[in-house]
């Protein structure tokens, strides 16, 4: 196997993110403290929401928001399959249980016409993946959960940045979630947040994440330990300065990719809808069920990272059918058989890019 030239990720950390990191652990505040309020009031901001509650991880910040929203035992919330297991099993962690709608196989998030079949007396919320750096549709998500008086939790791990129809993601919901893990498009090493412009669930958001606590050492409920450190927070502020041109940087690596991949047989290239912004988290395309093992061996051989997000629908990942979950989503299946994501991030030289096209053209040639 061929040393990988061309990695899939690369975090970009830089002296800003070091010196502020040095300043915390000189002041002596490293749980979470005043480095945490300041990023929750600076990224909520930045994402045209009122409130931001820093988590440590996407994960955590998806537990909390749907247990904010009284999500619980016997409910059940409407997500996608087709994403990372964490969007289905915050759902799990509550005591709820995920349903499965199908997805769009352009923008590959939940397909608002799979929704209303899937609505119960049980259904509390819709919880719609922005997936790869792309939103889903909103308007109608937001649509048929306010005719059927549900709350809308937007999934939004993999899309800082990204706007529908002139509005950002992190804005459009009840609350939404993100994650600052390292390959996203932005990171606090680990770490996650919550913005909403709900005062009510901003508060039980923060007594969720603190043991349950809403006056010290008094418990009325079962809460979690999913505080950010200062530590965590610091690189945050520090990333949220460059994160407008991290992702300016990966829109254009994609558009030059999008230019010299169009007319390459076999593969389709990523959609992006108009009046919105697909900020990249991932660049993913997608080649015939059966073939793409070859593909990623020839990409491989050539020095090019790649991923398969994601190779299994969550209904058919051996715990969730040991659980009882089901499915039946035909799309969100061929796109489980036929995704590869490929470098994007702003780390990437275009002599990095071309040798991507390149190695997909030498796979093209050989497989279709």
């Amino acid at each position: 196997m061929s040393d990988i030239k061309v990695p899939i990720a690369k975090p970009i950390i830089g002296q800003e993110e070091i010196d502020n990191v040095v300043e915390v652990l000189k002041s002596g505040m490293i749980a979470q403290g005043p480095k945490v309020s300041e990023f929750e009031e600076k990224f909520s901001l930045w994402t045209d929401a009122k409130y931001g509650v820093a988590t440590n991880s996407g994960t955590s910040a998806l537990h909390v928001a749907l247990l904010s929203c009284g999500i619980g035992k016997e409910d059940e919330v409407i997500t996608s399959p087709f994403t990372f297991i964490a969007s289905g099993n915050s759902i799990v962690y509550t005591g709820a249980k995920p349903v499965f709608g199908d997805i769009d196989l352009n923008t590959y998030t939940l397909n608002p016409d799979s929704i209303e079949e899937l609505i119960t007396d049980k259904t509390k919320a819709i919880m719609p993946v922005h997936l790869y750096g792309q939103s889903a549709e909103m308007d109608a998500i937001c649509d048929i959960a306010e005719d059927h008086d549900l709350k809308v939790i937007e999934d939004a791990a993999q899309a800082h940045g990204t706007t529908f129809n002139g509005k950002k993601v992190g804005s459009i919901g009840d609350m939404a979630c993100f994650s600052f893990y390292p390959t996203k498009n932005m990171t606090t090493s680990e770490g996650g947040m919550i913005t909403t412009d709900d005062e009510h669930l901003v508060e039980e958001a923060h007594i969720f994440r603190a043991h349950g606590s809403r006056v010290k050492y008094l418990h009325d409920d079962i809460g979690y330990n999913f505080r950010m450190t200062d530590i965590s927070a610091a690189i945050g502020i520090a990333q949220l300065n460059k994160i407008d041109e991290f992702n300016k940087k990966r829109i254009e690596n994609a558009k030059y990719l999008n230019k010299y991949l169009d007319d390459i047989d076999g593969i389709i290239t990523p959609f992006a809808r108009d009046n919105s912004t697909h900020v990249y988290h991932q660049y993913t395309i997608r080649v015939e069920k059966g073939k793409r093992d070859d593909w990623i061996e020839i990409l491989t051989e050539n020095g090019i990272g790649t991923g398969v997000h994601y190779p299994i629908p969550l209904y058919n990942q051996p715990i969730y059918q040991k659980l009882g979950f089901d499915g039946n989503c035909p799309n969100a299946e061929t796109a489980a058989n036929g995704v590869i994501s490929l470098p994007v991030h702003p780390s990437l030289t275009n002599e990095d890019l071309d040798l991507v096209i390149d190695s997909l053209k030498k796979a093209s040639d050989k497989i279709v």
